[in-house]
């Protein structure tokens, strides 16, 4: 599940490319003070190592990315990663009118867990100037709720160019867990970057409005902390 702050396996199948198509491979590796994902913490509120590895030629896109995590041994599994498995098409329906469609998976080797947190996503987004709105859709059970398959995220983002090499991305999405009401919820953030020639410095507040149960938040780890309380996020990310 891709940093909100930083920022996430199927291939997709070419048969004939553009021969003036240039191919890309880039890593990346970094880390941030809270792994938040669609504002929940997976890291207890605590920091994460991060990295990555993508590949693109014309409009398709390949890639996979991992992040350390704490919330399966919390629930009582193995898993110490998340692990991202993601491919799509990135192209453009008119004069600054984008789009972006593919297919993401989660996967937590060796969780251990009764009801599996292994989720597969597909996803749809338009952009126009500098807002992009997405829709991703659960296709299995949603990070390990029982009977959660059609689940749904709708993202509303932006960046803007504030001037001195600094961008500001707001951002505002609706997580909806299918036939477990109680954890759905609304997350916001809001985020100010500068990249310093392929290092990515960050600074971000990010908060989840989840429901209370019984007087416990819905997302809670084993310290009894709220894991979508409002809270800022620092992180780091090197590209090369």
């Amino acid at each position: 599940m891709k940093n909100v702050i930083l920022s996430l396996a199927t291939v997709v199948a070419v048969t004939a490319l553009p021969s003036v198509a240039q191919a890309q491979l880039a890593f990346n590796v970094g880390a941030a003070t809270d792994y938040r994902y669609r504002g929940i913490s997976q890291t207890r509120l605590n920091p994460a190592l991060q990295g990555g590895i993508d590949y693109s030629i014309g409009g398709f896109y390949l890639g996979t990315w991992a992040s350390s995590i704490k919330w399966i041994k919390d629930a009582g599994g193995n898993a110490d990663a998340e692990v991202d498995f993601y491919g799509g098409y990135k192209g453009e329906i008119a004069s600054g009118l984008g789009y972006d469609v593919g297919v993401l998976r989660y996967q937590y080797f060796s969780h251990d867990l009764a009801v599996s947190p292994n989720t597969t996503e597909v996803y749809g987004g338009l952009t126009f100037g500098p807002a992009t709105l997405k829709y991703s859709h659960a296709v299995t059970n949603l990070f390990g709720f029982s009977d959660s398959k059609n689940s749904s995220y709708l993202d509303l983002s932006a960046s803007f160019d504030v001037g001195g090499g600094f961008t500001l991305t707001p951002h505002v999405g609706y997580q909806k867990v299918k036939n477990n009401s109680d954890f759905s919820y609304t997350d916001y953030s809001i985020a100010a970057s500068k990249d310093f020639s392929g290092l990515l410095v960050s600074l971000g507040a990010v908060y989840a409005d989840v429901k209370k149960l019984g007087g416990t938040p819905a997302y809670v780890g084993p310290n009894g902390k709220n894991l979508g309380k409002a809270g800022v996020v620092l992180g780091v990310k090197y590209t090369f």
